[in-house]
């Protein structure tokens, strides 16, 4: 068996560059590299659905604006398979045979589920309107379906998510412990880049959230990107542009690990020239060290961060203008996607029947089951 991705996000929104560099930008570094034998990219609408069950139409209408954001980083339907997880009804089926594998208990100690529902506002309470939802509180095991049917080797996400493929993982350990080898007991993919892991938002707010409104989303103008930067979190200490600052927890540099790259200094020089100014950087090492020593402005740093953004982000808006005149093409793909991702699945489903010793109308399981029953009863 080769070498397998699935990955995928929720449609409750536009993506934006925390998906970018979190898992986007690594999944089409993978689909570019040749190192793996196929490649699926889940649009997770029933997922969605789990948090937002009255309001369907909002999942409804992001599928496309996710498919955009797919295709306009780089995402290739040539290369990747790119489908909607609602159209896979054996994903539900499967969920459904791994409930019996994990317990209540286990998912109220998972810390990624814990994390969500405190995000969200659910409570312990016996109000329905208040609690978590059943399809919310379990969606570890609904994620674990996804992964195991494509029989997944990787899944790149980002640090939030391991202790999601680790459910995974021992779901597939327990599946195989009690019928026998059948699923795929898959890696985790992190970000190599440290500032990747987790990119906080705009506001320096530990997660950067659509709910939390401290995004920048890659379909974002370059006139939006800007006015988002200027309003950044820095250094609340660093009043003057004389004062020492501090670079770590600052939200500009940590946007800065995560988007500069050498070539930047060059191409952009003059985003560091004031009109007071006559230092040149070459790294971005140099420039935190002037800015921690003092002497370097918190304005000039967010206009080379914003040239940053926008040399990274203008290709993508130019593709998605493209795609954008092209919807038709857009859900075709979606629809291909979704027929090959089916295949795949239905294929993984019957070996899981087969491993649980469900699959009664099976070519000749039948007649030795009638073979058996026969001789069994006519004692």
């Amino acid at each position: 068996m080769g070498k397998i991705i699935l990955t995928g996000d929720r449609p409750t929104g536009r993506l934006h560059i925390g998906h970018y560099v979190g898992s986007l930008r690594r999944r089409v570094e993978l689909q570019n590299s040749g190192l793996f034998d196929r490649i699926f990219v889940m649009i997770a609408d029933a997922q969605a659905l789990t948090d937002n069950a009255d309001n369907p139409e909002k999942v409804r209408q992001n599928i496309i604006e996710v498919a955009l954001d797919y295709m306009s980083a780089g995402l290739d339907p040539a290369k990747t398979t790119i489908f909607i997880q609602s159209q896979i009804s054996e994903l539900t089926e499967l969920t459904f045979f791994y409930n019996n594998l994990v317990t209540v208990q286990r998912l109220q100690r998972n810390p990624t589920v814990k994390a969500e529902i405190q995000m969200r506002g659910f409570s312990d309470s016996d109000d329905n309107r208040a609690g978590t939802p059943v399809g919310f509180f379990c969606y570890p095991i609904s994620q674990a379906a996804d992964i195991t049917a494509f029989k997944a080797t990787t899944v790149p996400v980002g640090e939030d998510q391991e202790p999601m493929i680790e459910q995974t993982r021992e779901i597939v350990r327990k599946f195989n412990s009690v019928y026998g080898p059948t699923l795929v007991e898959p890696e985790i993919l992190l970000p190599d880049n440290a500032a990747c892991l987790r990119l906080p938002g705009t506001d320096g707010k530990a997660k950067m959230s659509k709910s939390l409104g401290n995004c920048i989303y890659l379909s974002d103008s370059a006139e939006e990107v800007w006015a988002k930067v200027k309003s950044m979190y820095t250094d609340p200490g660093h009043l003057q542009v004389s004062d020492p600052g501090k670079v770590e927890g600052n939200t500009v540099f940590t946007y800065l690990d995560a988007f500069c790259k050498p070539e930047h200094f060059d191409k952009f020089a003059d985003s560091f020239v004031g009109r007071k100014s006559s230092f040149e950087f070459h790294s971005l090492d140099e420039v935190k060290d002037q800015y921690r020593a003092g002497g370097l402005g918190d304005m000039m740093i967010k206009t080379f961060l914003n040239a940053v953004l926008n040399d990274t982000l203008e290709p993508i808006r130019t593709r998605r203008h493209e795609l954008e005149k092209d919807i038709p093409y857009v859900y075709e793909v979606l629809r291909k996607g979704s027929e090959v991702a089916r295949e795949v699945a239905a294929q993984t489903l019957a070996d899981v029947k087969r491993s649980m010793k469900i699959n009664y109308f099976d070519k000749g399981v039948l007649d030795e089951l009638i073979k058996e029953q026969t001789e069994k009863y006519s004692k």
